[in-house]
Protein backbone atom coordinates (compact mmCIF):
# COMPACT_ATOMS: atom_id res chain seq x y z
CA UNK A 1 0.00 0.00 0.00
CA UNK A 2 1.11 3.78 -1.24
CA UNK A 3 3.89 2.23 -2.72
CA UNK A 4 3.72 4.59 -5.86
CA UNK A 5 6.57 6.44 -7.08
CA UNK A 6 6.73 9.84 -5.19
CA UNK A 7 9.02 12.21 -7.01
CA UNK A 8 9.45 13.94 -10.65
CA UNK A 9 7.53 16.67 -11.50
CA UNK A 10 3.92 16.75 -9.81
CA UNK A 11 2.18 20.01 -10.30
CA UNK A 12 -0.05 21.75 -8.24
CA UNK A 13 -3.37 22.11 -10.31
CA UNK A 14 -5.14 25.27 -9.68
CA UNK A 15 -8.57 25.81 -8.45
CA UNK A 16 -11.33 26.58 -11.13
CA UNK A 17 -14.11 28.69 -9.02
CA UNK A 18 -17.18 29.89 -10.68
CA UNK A 19 -18.58 33.27 -9.91
CA UNK A 20 -20.28 32.28 -6.84
CA UNK A 21 -17.13 30.52 -5.49
CA UNK A 22 -18.27 27.04 -6.15
CA UNK A 23 -15.87 24.19 -7.88
CA UNK A 24 -15.87 24.36 -11.63
CA UNK A 25 -15.31 20.89 -11.79
CA UNK A 26 -15.55 20.52 -15.87
CA UNK A 27 -12.63 23.61 -15.72
CA UNK A 28 -10.35 21.72 -13.22
CA UNK A 29 -11.02 18.18 -14.82
CA UNK A 30 -9.47 20.15 -18.20
CA UNK A 31 -6.32 21.35 -16.17
CA UNK A 32 -5.41 18.39 -14.69
CA UNK A 33 -6.01 16.75 -18.46
CA UNK A 34 -3.61 18.68 -19.90
CA UNK A 35 -1.22 18.29 -17.59
CA UNK A 36 -1.22 14.50 -17.11
CA UNK A 37 -1.16 14.77 -21.27
CA UNK A 38 2.25 16.81 -21.03
CA UNK A 39 3.67 13.55 -18.84
CA UNK A 40 3.97 14.43 -15.62
CA UNK A 41 4.59 12.01 -13.12
CA UNK A 42 1.60 12.76 -10.39
CA UNK A 43 -0.68 15.40 -9.44
CA UNK A 44 -1.27 17.49 -6.36
CA UNK A 45 -4.62 19.25 -5.11
CA UNK A 46 -5.45 21.57 -2.67
CA UNK A 47 -1.43 23.20 -2.51
CA UNK A 48 -1.39 27.10 -2.46
CA UNK A 49 -1.44 27.26 -6.33
CA UNK A 50 -5.33 25.65 -5.27
CA UNK A 51 -6.19 27.97 -2.87
CA UNK A 52 -5.91 25.22 -0.51
CA UNK A 53 -7.06 27.18 2.93
CA UNK A 54 -10.16 28.09 1.19
CA UNK A 55 -10.98 24.36 1.12
CA UNK A 56 -13.12 22.32 3.11
CA UNK A 57 -12.39 18.81 3.63
CA UNK A 58 -15.15 17.44 1.52
CA UNK A 59 -14.26 19.55 -1.31
CA UNK A 60 -10.68 18.05 -0.69
CA UNK A 61 -12.45 14.78 -1.34
CA UNK A 62 -14.32 16.63 -4.61
CA UNK A 63 -10.59 17.36 -6.43
CA UNK A 64 -9.05 13.60 -5.29
CA UNK A 65 -11.93 12.00 -7.02
CA UNK A 66 -11.52 14.42 -10.05
CA UNK A 67 -7.79 13.69 -10.13
CA UNK A 68 -8.43 9.54 -9.71
CA UNK A 69 -10.33 9.88 -13.63
CA UNK A 70 -7.18 11.43 -14.59
CA UNK A 71 -3.66 10.33 -13.25
CA UNK A 72 -2.37 6.81 -14.86
CA UNK A 73 -2.48 3.90 -12.56
CA UNK A 74 1.17 4.40 -11.41
CA UNK A 75 0.57 8.23 -10.73
CA UNK A 76 0.42 9.64 -7.32
CA UNK A 77 -2.56 11.94 -6.17
CA UNK A 78 -0.54 14.03 -3.58
CA UNK A 79 -3.64 16.15 -1.42
CA UNK A 80 -2.69 19.84 0.79
CA UNK A 81 -3.32 19.80 4.16
CA UNK A 82 -3.78 23.43 5.14
CA UNK A 83 -5.23 23.89 8.74
CA UNK A 84 -4.41 25.86 11.96
CA UNK A 85 -4.84 22.92 14.51
CA UNK A 86 -3.32 19.42 14.78
CA UNK A 87 -7.24 17.79 15.48
CA UNK A 88 -8.45 19.41 11.81
CA UNK A 89 -5.25 18.36 9.83
CA UNK A 90 -5.86 14.89 11.03
CA UNK A 91 -9.89 15.37 9.98
CA UNK A 92 -8.32 16.70 6.44
CA UNK A 93 -6.20 14.53 6.24
CA UNK A 94 -7.99 11.18 7.13
CA UNK A 95 -10.99 12.50 4.49
CA UNK A 96 -7.91 12.51 1.75
CA UNK A 97 -7.18 9.15 2.57
CA UNK A 98 -11.01 7.84 2.50
CA UNK A 99 -11.01 9.99 -1.03
CA UNK A 100 -8.54 7.99 -2.47
CA UNK A 101 -5.28 9.72 -2.31
CA UNK A 102 -1.83 8.80 -1.88
CA UNK A 103 0.11 11.19 -0.08
CA UNK A 104 -0.60 14.15 1.80
CA UNK A 105 1.17 17.52 1.65
CA UNK A 106 1.04 19.35 4.89
CA UNK A 107 1.38 22.93 5.60
CA UNK A 108 2.74 23.98 9.21
CA UNK A 109 0.59 26.46 10.91
CA UNK A 110 0.21 29.89 10.06
CA UNK A 111 -1.66 32.14 12.51
CA UNK A 112 1.14 34.12 13.84
CA UNK A 113 0.08 33.72 17.06
CA UNK A 114 -0.69 30.59 17.22
CA UNK A 115 2.80 29.38 15.95
CA UNK A 116 3.95 26.62 17.99
CA UNK A 117 8.13 25.90 18.95
CA UNK A 118 9.62 22.62 17.46
CA UNK A 119 8.37 20.79 20.49
CA UNK A 120 4.76 21.38 19.24
CA UNK A 121 5.64 21.14 15.42
CA UNK A 122 7.12 17.84 15.96
CA UNK A 123 3.42 16.76 17.78
CA UNK A 124 1.64 18.56 14.78
CA UNK A 125 3.71 16.30 12.24
CA UNK A 126 3.70 13.00 14.35
CA UNK A 127 0.23 12.95 15.52
CA UNK A 128 -0.99 13.28 11.48
CA UNK A 129 1.49 10.49 10.83
CA UNK A 130 -0.07 8.38 13.30
CA UNK A 131 -3.51 9.21 12.69
CA UNK A 132 -3.41 9.31 9.46
CA UNK A 133 -0.73 6.61 8.53
CA UNK A 134 -0.09 7.57 4.80
CA UNK A 135 3.00 9.65 3.34
CA UNK A 136 3.25 12.79 4.15
CA UNK A 137 5.16 15.35 2.39
CA UNK A 138 6.09 18.75 4.98
CA UNK A 139 5.19 22.02 2.59
CA UNK A 140 7.55 24.27 4.09
CA UNK A 141 6.00 27.51 3.37
CA UNK A 142 5.31 29.34 5.98
CA UNK A 143 8.11 32.31 6.91
CA UNK A 144 7.02 32.31 10.38
CA UNK A 145 6.79 28.77 11.51
CA UNK A 146 9.92 27.51 9.09
CA UNK A 147 10.88 23.55 9.26
CA UNK A 148 14.48 23.71 10.08
CA UNK A 149 16.88 20.47 8.43
CA UNK A 150 17.17 19.57 11.93
CA UNK A 151 13.61 19.16 12.57
CA UNK A 152 13.14 17.65 9.27
CA UNK A 153 15.73 14.96 10.24
CA UNK A 154 14.31 14.21 13.15
CA UNK A 155 10.63 13.55 12.21
CA UNK A 156 12.09 11.20 9.75
CA UNK A 157 14.03 9.24 12.06
CA UNK A 158 11.02 9.53 14.70
CA UNK A 159 7.71 9.13 12.93
CA UNK A 160 6.91 6.08 10.10
CA UNK A 161 5.00 8.68 7.09
CA UNK A 162 6.90 11.55 6.81
CA UNK A 163 8.60 10.96 3.81
CA UNK A 164 9.79 14.18 2.56
CA UNK A 165 9.78 18.35 2.45
CA UNK A 166 8.20 20.65 -0.39
CA UNK A 167 10.71 23.13 0.34
CA UNK A 168 9.21 26.89 -0.55
CA UNK A 169 10.53 29.18 1.85
CA UNK A 170 14.29 30.49 2.28
CA UNK A 171 15.09 29.82 -1.89
CA UNK A 172 17.75 27.23 -3.33
CA UNK A 173 20.03 27.85 -0.34
CA UNK A 174 17.04 26.17 2.30
CA UNK A 175 16.93 23.27 -0.26
CA UNK A 176 20.70 22.39 -0.61
CA UNK A 177 20.52 23.00 3.44
CA UNK A 178 17.78 20.30 3.45
CA UNK A 179 20.07 17.90 1.02
CA UNK A 180 22.86 18.39 3.14
CA UNK A 181 21.43 17.78 6.67
CA UNK A 182 18.65 14.45 5.09
CA UNK A 183 20.67 12.89 2.14
CA UNK A 184 18.97 10.13 0.84
CA UNK A 185 16.77 9.46 3.71
CA UNK A 186 13.91 11.04 2.06
CA UNK A 187 12.63 13.26 -0.83
CA UNK A 188 13.44 17.02 -0.89
CA UNK A 189 11.08 18.77 -3.77
CA UNK A 190 11.62 21.98 -5.12
CA UNK A 191 9.83 24.65 -5.02
CA UNK A 192 11.95 27.97 -5.99
CA UNK A 193 9.56 28.29 -9.05
CA UNK A 194 12.37 30.29 -11.42
CA UNK A 195 14.84 27.97 -10.71
CA UNK A 196 14.06 24.64 -10.35
CA UNK A 197 16.94 23.72 -12.68
CA UNK A 198 19.18 24.56 -10.44
CA UNK A 199 17.74 22.78 -7.87
CA UNK A 200 17.35 19.46 -9.77
CA UNK A 201 21.51 20.22 -10.24
CA UNK A 202 21.53 20.06 -6.34
CA UNK A 203 20.15 16.95 -5.75
CA UNK A 204 16.21 17.57 -5.56
CA UNK A 205 14.14 14.64 -6.39
CA UNK A 206 11.50 16.53 -8.23
CA UNK A 207 9.03 19.51 -8.10
CA UNK A 208 5.86 20.17 -6.97
CA UNK A 209 5.83 24.32 -7.62
CA UNK A 210 2.56 26.51 -9.17
CA UNK A 211 5.13 26.60 -12.52
CA UNK A 212 4.68 23.42 -13.36
CA UNK A 213 0.78 24.08 -13.41
CA UNK A 214 1.40 26.43 -16.19
CA UNK A 215 3.73 25.11 -18.46
CA UNK A 216 3.76 21.64 -17.79
CA UNK A 217 4.93 20.30 -21.13
CA UNK A 218 8.16 22.41 -20.67
CA UNK A 219 8.57 21.63 -17.38
CA UNK A 220 8.32 18.16 -17.69
CA UNK A 221 11.34 18.36 -20.58
CA UNK A 222 13.55 20.18 -18.43
CA UNK A 223 13.21 17.69 -15.08
CA UNK A 224 14.07 15.13 -18.32
CA UNK A 225 16.83 16.99 -19.39
CA UNK A 226 18.27 17.52 -16.15
CA UNK A 227 18.24 13.81 -15.45
CA UNK A 228 19.87 12.44 -18.72
CA UNK A 229 22.69 15.25 -18.96
CA UNK A 230 21.02 17.89 -21.21
CA UNK A 231 22.42 20.47 -18.93
CA UNK A 232 22.15 23.17 -21.29
CA UNK A 233 18.55 22.44 -22.18
CA UNK A 234 17.47 22.63 -18.72
CA UNK A 235 19.24 25.62 -18.40
CA UNK A 236 17.67 27.32 -21.58
CA UNK A 237 14.29 25.96 -20.59
CA UNK A 238 14.45 27.71 -16.85
CA UNK A 239 16.02 30.57 -18.39
CA UNK A 240 13.01 30.75 -20.46
CA UNK A 241 10.38 31.04 -17.34
CA UNK A 242 12.24 32.95 -15.37
CA UNK A 243 10.32 36.36 -16.14
CA UNK A 244 7.49 34.63 -16.30
CA UNK A 245 7.30 33.28 -12.93
CA UNK A 246 8.66 36.98 -11.70
CA UNK A 247 5.72 38.21 -13.66
CA UNK A 248 3.06 36.23 -11.49
CA UNK A 249 4.60 35.21 -8.33
CA UNK A 250 3.85 37.38 -5.41
CA UNK A 251 1.03 37.92 -2.94
CA UNK A 252 -2.25 36.62 -4.41
CA UNK A 253 -0.44 34.75 -7.08
CA UNK A 254 -3.42 32.25 -7.66
CA UNK A 255 -4.85 35.51 -9.39
CA UNK A 256 -2.17 36.45 -11.00
CA UNK A 257 -1.61 33.32 -12.59
CA UNK A 258 -5.27 32.85 -13.31
CA UNK A 259 -4.69 35.79 -15.36
CA UNK A 260 -1.35 34.56 -17.21
CA UNK A 261 -3.67 31.03 -17.74
CA UNK A 262 -6.27 33.36 -19.50
CA UNK A 263 -3.76 35.30 -21.32
CA UNK A 264 -2.43 31.37 -22.89
CA UNK A 265 -5.99 30.43 -23.98
CA UNK A 266 -7.29 28.24 -21.03
CA UNK A 267 -10.10 28.34 -18.79
CA UNK A 268 -8.85 29.26 -15.02
CA UNK A 269 -12.21 30.16 -13.55
CA UNK A 270 -12.23 32.55 -10.62
CA UNK A 271 -10.69 33.03 -7.40
CA UNK A 272 -12.45 32.39 -4.46
CA UNK A 273 -13.05 35.76 -2.64
CA UNK A 274 -11.24 37.59 -0.77
CA UNK A 275 -8.63 36.99 -3.55
CA UNK A 276 -11.04 39.05 -6.25
CA UNK A 277 -9.41 42.15 -7.83
CA UNK A 278 -6.03 42.38 -9.86
CA UNK A 279 -4.51 45.42 -10.43
CA UNK A 280 -4.85 47.08 -13.99
CA UNK A 281 -0.87 47.51 -13.89
CA UNK A 282 -0.67 44.26 -12.36
CA UNK A 283 -2.73 42.75 -16.08
CA UNK A 284 0.22 44.59 -18.11
CA UNK A 285 2.67 43.27 -16.26
CA UNK A 286 1.76 40.05 -17.19
CA UNK A 287 0.61 40.69 -20.42
CA UNK A 288 3.76 41.94 -21.00
CA UNK A 289 5.44 38.82 -19.58
CA UNK A 290 3.76 36.49 -21.66
CA UNK A 291 3.27 37.90 -25.00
Amino acid sequence: MYAKKLEGIIPPIITPFDEKGNIAEALIAKEMKLAVDSGVHGLSVSGSTGEGPTLGDEELKTLITIAKDHVKEDQPIVCGIMRTCTRDAVKAGLAAKDAGADALMVTPTAYNVLVPDEEGMFDFYSTISKECQMPIIIYNVVPQNTVTPQLFKRLIENTEYVRGIKQSVGGVSALYAMKMMCGSKAKVYAATDDMLYTCYDLGADGAISAILAVFPKLCVEMWECSQNGNKARALDIQNQLYYRWQAITGNQFPIRLKYALKLMGREPGFCRSPITHLSEEEKRQIEKAFS
